[in-house]
C-alpha cells in the first residue's frame, strides 16, 4: 500500500496566544512506519492529536484518510483510528474489566453499559489480547494492572475496531527495561505485519524507537527540525539540535541510542 494516510500542509495549532504547532508539512504514507520524537513541549502530543481526528488545526490543512479534517464527519473518521494514549487510560472507570475495556472499543466509548457483543466481538478481543501477551488478564480490572499491562492492553484496545491508522503516543513510557523491550517488540511484529494498520509513534528517547520502523520526524517547539527515513533524521547534529545538548549517536542491531558528549 503507498497511498497517503496523512497529509498536512503549512498546519499550525495555536492555544491563546502561544503556538503549539508551526508551519508542519509532513506526508505519511501506508507503507511506512512513523516515529516522531522531540523534548517535552514540542507539540508531539498536539500533533497526534490532530492526526487522531481529536484537534482540528488552526492554520493550514490536514487530511487523514483522504478525508479533510475541517470538513470531515469526524465520529466516523475517528472510528477508522486506532489511538493509545495516557489521556485515554485515565478516563477508564474503575471498576472495568480488560475484556470490557477492549469491546467497547467497537463502540468508541469507555465503560461498558448495555451494548449488545457477538461472539465474533469477543474472540476478536480475546486474540488480540492473546497477541499482546494479555489474554490472562481478561477477567482483571485494569485499574489492577501494572504500567506494562496496562499499555498492552491499550495497544489491544486501540486495534479492537480493525483501524486504518495506529497512533501510539509514549507507549514506553514508565516501563522498567523488560517491560519496555517486550512492548517494542511487539510494535516491531505489528509494524512488520502487513495485515497492520499504519502505525504513527510518539517517544521521548532513540532507544524506544522500535526495529522495522523506517521513518522519523524531530520536532522542537512546534516545529519540524527533520523528517524522513530514520537512517537520514538521526544524525547527531540533527538530534543535539533538536534537544538543545550534543549528542553522540549509535545504531546497533537495528536499535538506535543517545549519550551526551562532544560532536565529532
Amino acid at each position: 500500500m503507498s497511498d497517503e494516510v496523512l497529509r498536512l500542509r503549512e498546519v499550525g495549532v495555536r492555544y491563546q496566544r502561544s503556538m503549539l504547532l508551526r508551519d508542519v508539512d509532513w506526508t505519511v504514507r501506508g507503507d511506512e512506519s512513523w516515529v516522531v520524537i522531540g523534548p517535552n513541549g514540542a507539540g508531539k502530543t498536539t500533533l497526534l492529536q490532530v492526526a487522531a481526528a481529536q484537534l482540528v488545526p488552526t492554520e493550514g490543512t490536514a487530511e487523514i484518510l483522504g478525508e479533510r479534517l475541517d470538513r470531515a464527519d469526524l465520529q466516523d473518521l475517528r472510528s477508522r483510528i486506532g489511538f493509545a494514549s495516557a489521556a485515554v487510560a485515565d478516563q477508564v472507570p474503575p471498576d472495568e474489566k480488560v475484556i470490557d475495556l477492549v469491546l467497547t472499543a467497537s463502540y468508541g466509548i469507555l465503560g461498558r453499559n448495555h451494548e449488545d457483543y457477538d461472539s465474533f466481538d469477543v474472540t476478536r478481543a480475546v486474540e488480540l489480547l492473546a497477541a499482546l501477551g494479555c489474554a490472562h488478564l481478561i477477567r482483571r480490572r485494569f485499574v489492577t494492572l501494572s504500567e506494562g499491562e496496562r499499555k498492552r492492553v491499550q495497544i489491544a484496545r486501540s486495534m479492537m475496531p480493525d483501524p486504518e491508522l495506529l497512533l501510539l503516543d509514549e507507549p514506553a513510557a514508565g516501563l522498567d527495561l523488560g517491560g519496555r523491550e517486550d512492548l517494542l517488540g511487539r510494535v516491531s511484529a505489528l509494524a512488520a505485519d502487513p495485515q497492520a494498520p499504519m502505525i504513527v509513534m510518539v517517544t521521548h528517547h532513540v532507544e524506544e524507537v522500535p526495529e522495522g520502523f523506517s521513518h522519523a520526524m524531530l520536532l522542537r517547539k512546534g516545529a519540524v527540525l527533520a523528517a524522513g527515513p530514520v537512517s537520514e533524521v538521526f544524525t547527531e547534529r540533527n538530534l543535539s539540535k533538536c534537544f538543545g545538548v550534543p549528542l553522540l549517536v549509535e545504531r546497533r542491531a537495528a536499535r538506535w541510542t543517545a549519550r551526551a558528549g562532544r560532536l565529532r
